[in-house]
Parts: C-alpha cells; structure tokens; sequence
C-alpha cells in the first residue's frame, strides 16, 4: 500500500478535505494505494505555487531550461525499472510492454523536447524598412489532463515541452493510474526543479479535473481521454478563450488491400489491433480486407491472435494483460453482446479467461473477433476501447475508403499493400490526422499527433507542441538610420 499525495509547491501535502481515493491492481483487484480525492481549493493552492514561480521561471533562457529536462531524463532512466514494473501492477498491462513503449517514451520525450527547444531557430522577416522578429513566450500556467491507458507516457509528453517553453504546470493524472504520476513528482523533487513550477494533482475527472479546466488563472488545457469528456472540456475552456488542445477517442481502420503479403505482416496488423488489450486511441479495431483474401486473411488472423498469451502482466511471457478495471470490462463485454444482437459472429474470444487464483477477479478478457456485421452497425462505429475487433469485406477502393470515413472518429489508419503510391493515393483520401502504410505505430516526435472530426482538436508533437504551449508575438523595428 502506498500512499501517494498531491505535489503543490515543492511539498508533498494531503488534499485540503483529508479525503481519499482508493487505487486497485486492475489484474488481481487488490487495492494498493490511496489518492487524494482534491477539489478546486487545492486547485487554488497549485495555481498560486504557479503564480509565485513563474516570472522566474520564465526568464530563464530555454537552453536553461532544456537542462532541467535533460536532468529529469537521466532521473527517469536510472528507475526505468521502477517505471515499468509500477506502470504494469497499475494498469494491467504486460511489464514487457510497459518496457519497450511506457518508460521507454517517457525518457525519450524529455530528451526530445530538450534538443529541440535548444535547436530552434529564431524567425525573422525582413522588409525594406524593417525587420520582424516571431519570439516565443511562455503562455503562463498549463493545465495537463491524461488518461489511465499510456500514464506517465502521455504525461510526459505534455509536461517535457510546457516546462522548456517556460510554462509553470497543474497536472492531474487518472484518478486509475497515479503511480507514476507521482513518480514523476518525487524525481522532479529530486533533481531539485523550482517550487512551484510543476504541481501534480490528484481526483476525480468532474471534481478535481473540472476545477483545472475553469480556473480562470490557467491559461492553457491539454486534454487526452474520451471524446464526451473532451466536449466538457471545450464547453467550459473555449468562452474563457483558453488554449486548447483535444486529443479524443478514435475508431481506426485497418485497410488490407489484395497484394498484401499477409503472413509476413500478420504480426504487426494484430498488434495493431490488440496492444495494450486495445486500449490505445490509434488501435486498428475495424479491419478492412479485400474480398478476394478475405478467408486466408481471417484463417492467418485467428490463428496467430488464438496463441496469444493473457495472463498475469508481470510474467515475461504475458502478451495481453488485463483491462482497466472490471467496470470497463463490462462496458466492452455489452458490446460483444450487441454486435450479436446487431447480427454479427463471435469467431474467436468474447469471454473471460479462466487464469489462477491471483488473477481470478481481475479484469481479463480474451481477444475477440466479430465478423458478418454491417459496417454501419453501432458495434462498428463506435468507441469499444478494448479486445475487440470487427473484421468487413470491401471489393472496390472506394468502398475501403467510404468505410474508413463512415464514422465520426477521424484519429488514425493503417494501409497494408506491395503498392506504396497506391497507399499513399489512398490516405490522402482517408478523413484522420495520421495514417501508416506497412506498419502501425511507427512514431517520429517531429510530426505532429492529433485527429479530426471528434477526434480532437489541435496538434502536439514537435515544433507542433513548441508552438502550443507557448505566445507568439511579433516585434516590428522599423530602421530610422535613414
């Protein structure tokens, strides 16, 4: 049992109502820490820590601050394990996994956004007369909201370039998964970072998130999580003219075109669509397959995803390791149930495995393949968010693509084909802001990350998120030598 606190002001501190919150293992249902359950006062505390921190903060050079990412990198990398080992018992996620993507990521994102701001060029216009300067200005206090699915990866991801482009931070992690969150906080202490400048807050979404998003001092909200709660988001930021940045839900499409060589690709396509148990906003969970490899592709298909290994996320082996939370699990259960009410086939999964004692009240579930749905059917269009995917037949181009861009999803896509300029001819055509041709997943931190539709709004990653949480502003000096 730990007893994780907020991160207000260089201090570790209870929430102000001395209530908790209680933390579970997901893949035992043991209970292992306890949060505060914070409301907006403790909002109130984190945003005056803010205030008090961030002229000093700010005028601090951005290769100054680039050390201070540099130095919470090589903090993460020395408890790499710890990362991975807390990231699995807190989410259920296979510990190889939470290896080679969470605290991997994690440290590469500090490093990343440190060389980057160090390497950025100043812009300048010149006109007869003139000359114009672009300068980046830190936009003042940054409210960070992530999700239980990738914790301290999404974290990460948002807190490394708010710091460097001299933002002060109020982050609130899932109420699910603090455990790295507050890992997060207790290296930054370490390292030695100003009080005030990073604050780490813990509750309830509609309590202690809610309070983040409305506070009239926080100046920007980065938010990723569901797409309902991101209407919330917007509703309350937007009047206020906050800065916002939505990254949403997603329902993405995996397009299987008919040179595909499945065998040698059958790895990756599954992966697409069952890593992390399909909790993964970019999962492929409808897949698309020309009708002439229709049944070779689903024979391969359920054969490879038929041996592999759900059970316990610390044993090395574990493929797929439990979902969030038992409650979670129902959610997807029902929509196995209706994608048979809507006249679809379960031919693999759609149950709950029988593992040993330990695991016995986890939140496993098998990974499952439907087939024979319409894919206009609400199983296939809407948000599952977990071990589920639904397998359509397209004969012309055309109609791969009309399904891709029947939902109101618009996040990601993966092309499978020999044909590359056909590929790309394709995901031009498709309505998401990424698509991968040969391959899924495969991320270069300079490109910009977002979605369309009610995937989301705005764009992080890069130069993309330099500009995000930061001013421009523009400075004319007109030559009056003449």
């Amino acid at each position: 049992m730990i007893n994780i606190q907020n991160y207000i002001n260089g201090k570790f501190i209870n929430s102000i109502n001395n209530e908790v919150i209680e933390n579970y293992n997901p893949a035992t249902g043991e209970e292992i820490a306890t949060i505060p359950r914070s409301s907006p006062k403790d909002i109130q505390n984190a945003v005056n820590a803010c205030e008090k921190a961030k002229l000093s903060w700010s005028k601090l050079s951005i290769s100054e601050r680039s050390k201070w990412l540099d130095k919470i990198a090589n903090e993460l990398e020395k408890r790499f394990e710890d990362v991975s080992k807390l990231e699995s018992i807190d989410t259920g996620k296979p510990i190889s996994l939470a290896r080679t993507v969470d605290a991997t990521r994690s440290v590469s994102n500090f490093r990343f956004f440190a060389n980057l701001a160090k390497n950025m060029k100043e812009k300048q216009f010149e006109m007869n007369d003139a000359m114009n300067n672009v300068i980046n200005k830190p936009v003042g206090i940054a409210g960070l909201i992530t999700p239980w699915n990738l914790p301290l990866y999404l974290l990460s991801w948002k807190v490394a370039p708010a710091l460097v482009m001299g933002n002060c931070i109020i982050a609130k992690p899932s109420e699910l998964t603090p455990m790295t969150a507050n890992l997060l906080a207790e290296i930054i202490d370490d390292v030695g970072l100003p009080k005030g400048v990073f604050n780490l807050v813990h509750g309830y979404g509609n309590e202690c998130g809610q309070a983040v998003v409305e506070h009239p001092e926080i100046n920007l909200i980065s938010f990723t999580g569901g797409t309902e709660t991101g209407k919330i988001v917007a509703k309350t930021a937007a009047p206020m003219f906050k800065k916002i940045s939505l990254e949403l839900g997603g329902k993405n499409a995996t397009i299987i075109l008919k040179d595909t060589d499945i065998k040698s690709n059958i790895k990756n396509i599954a992966k697409s669509a069952f890593l992390n148990q399909g909790q993964v906003c970019l999962c492929g969970s409808r897949i698309l397959v020309h009708e002439s490899i229709y049944s070779s592709f689903l024979e391969e298909l359920l054969k490879y995803v038929s041996t592999m290994k759900i059970g316990d996320p610390l044993n090395e082996d574990t493929q797929l390791g439990s979902l969030i939370s038992c409650e979670h699990r129902e959610k997807v259960e029902s929509y196995i149930k209706l994608a048979i009410e809507e006249g679809g086939e379960v031919v693999l999964g759609g149950e709950r495995p029988k593992l040993n004692e330990k695991f016995a009240n986890g939140a496993f579930l098998e990974p499952t393949v439907i087939i024979g749905l319409n894919h206009n059917s609400r199983t296939a269009t809407e948000e599952i968010f977990g071990p589920v995917v639904t397998i359509h037949k397209f004969n012309e181009i055309d109609d791969a693509i009309n399904i891709a861009n029947c939902t109101k999803y618009g996040l990601a896509a993966s092309i499978w084909t020999q044909d590359t300029n056909l590929g790309e001819s394709i995901a031009e055509r498709l309505d998401t802001g990424m698509v991968w041709i040969n391959c899924w997943l495969h991320r270069d931190l300079r490109v910009p990350f977002g979605g369309v539709k009610s995937s989301g709004l705005g764009r992080e990653g890069g130069l993309y998120s330099l500009q995000f949480f930061s001013e421009l502003q523009n400075i004319c000096t007109m030559d009056n030598t003449n």
